[in-house]
């Protein structure tokens, strides 16, 4: 809850003042997933959720592939990190219950940089969040919504994203 503050603008003489409302233990977790489609018209998009003064664990992990399973009705890679929310039996579970349509895949460890939601993450938070000071988790978990919402269907802002990471972009959305 506490604002990432950022340099800023201001009057001259008038020092800008960020006040915190909220509690410092209030959080808003969010998971999110970048796909690509070569096959389809709309050849990337965004899936993203969000839980209030919870956490992403592995339950909560496998809750999120199911919505992505739904959202997306055609076979699927998903490429995520070693992480112990991505771990565990929920998830083994779920990729039982979804193969042969889904396949889980390890990003190396210690690799973020190979991660295409990274650059997100940044952008959100360095970009779109900063010195934003909500008063409560309602209101940051409303601007996280609307700003990534706003560009879940931008296929240029998304490819951008992509191309931030050091994962190579499929050969069907070079041409």
């Amino acid at each position: 809850m506490a604002p990432l503050v950022r340099r800023t603008w201001s009057p001259r003489g008038q020092r800008p003042v960020l006040e915190q409302r909220g509690k410092q233990r209030d959080k808003v977790s969010v998971a999110a997933a970048l796909w690509w489609a070569p096959w389809r018209r709309k050849q990337l998009g965004l899936v993203i959720e969000t839980l209030l003064n919870d956490y992403f664990n592995n339950h909560r992990s496998s809750a999120f592939l199911e919505t992505l399973m739904r959202e997306i009705p055609d076979r699927m890679v998903v490429l995520w990190d070693g992480g112990s929310m991505h771990k565990g039996d929920p998830i083994r579970e779920a990729a039982e219950r979804f193969r042969p349509r889904l396949t889980l895949e390890k990003l190396p460890p210690y690799a973020p940089m190979l991660n295409p939601v990274e650059p997100l993450w940044s952008w959100l938070k360095y970009s779109r969040l900063s010195n934003f000071a909500p008063f409560d988790t309602q209101e940051l978990n409303h601007r996280i919504l609307r700003e990534l919402r706003a560009v879940s269907d931008d296929p240029e802002f998304l490819k951008a994203m992509w191309h931030a990471s050091d994962l190579p972009l499929p050969r069907a959305l070079l041409l």
